[in-house]
């Protein structure tokens, strides 16, 4: 079972990232470019950007840690259940975000960096 403080662990290996508030809940960003946030309001979960095609994959799987809502149905971002995902797929959810998000400068840094 995950928590919020695990997502921010996670994000935290990653350059750039602050912890802040979006649409009043708990957030993060990558130089100000917003990739989560914690769902306080109706059934909670983790609102994440991902790529459509992985969105609609993980739709289409029926494993029950992803989900949507009519407010998220079309746009990159999925939800996902903390108490249904386990550590290493929050992570990659966590870097695939944050690769999308960050500016190409902080990310050939981050990548450049991890490669040697």
């Amino acid at each position: 079972m995950a928590t919020w403080d695990d997502v921010v662990e996670i994000a935290m290996r990653y350059p750039e990232v602050e912890e802040t508030t979006s649409w009043r809940t708990p957030s993060l960003k990558v130089k100000g470019r917003f990739f989560a946030r914690l769902r306080t309001e109706a059934e909670g979960g983790l609102a994440i950007v991902c790529d459509p095609s992985d969105k609609a994959a993980f739709l289409a799987s029926g494993d029950p840690a992803f989900y949507t809502t009519p407010h998220y149905d079309g746009s990159a971002m999925i939800l996902v259940d903390l108490d249904r995902i386990d550590e290493p797929r929050l992570a990659d959810l966590v870097e695939d975000a944050w690769l999308l998000k960050a500016p190409v400068r902080v990310r050939k840094a981050y990548e450049q960096c991890r490669d040697e």
